[in-house]
C-alpha cells in the first residue's frame, strides 16, 4: 500500500503525517516543522485538503 506525506499548504514541504489511499480524518491539526504553522486538515481518499469548517470551542 502506498504511503505519502501531507505537504503544508503555506510552505509546500512535507509534514511527519502520513497517510494511506484509505485514510479518512476531519479536522486534524498538522503541524509543519519547517514553517511551524498549524492547519487543520480534512483528510479523504488519500487526499488532503484545508479544512472548510471553522472550529469553535
Amino acid at each position: 500500500m502506498e504511503e505519502k506525506f501531507i505537504l503544508c499548504p503555506i510552505c509546500r514541504h512535507k509534514t511527519r503525517t502520513k497517510i494511506r489511499p484509505d485514510t479518512e480524518a476531519r479536522n486534524l491539526p498538522v503541524l509543519c516543522r519547517v514553517c511551524k504553522c498549524e492547519t487543520v486538515m480534512d483528510i479523504k481518499g488519500g487526499r488532503a485538503q484545508k479544512s472548510e469548517q471553522m472550529n469553535t470551542v
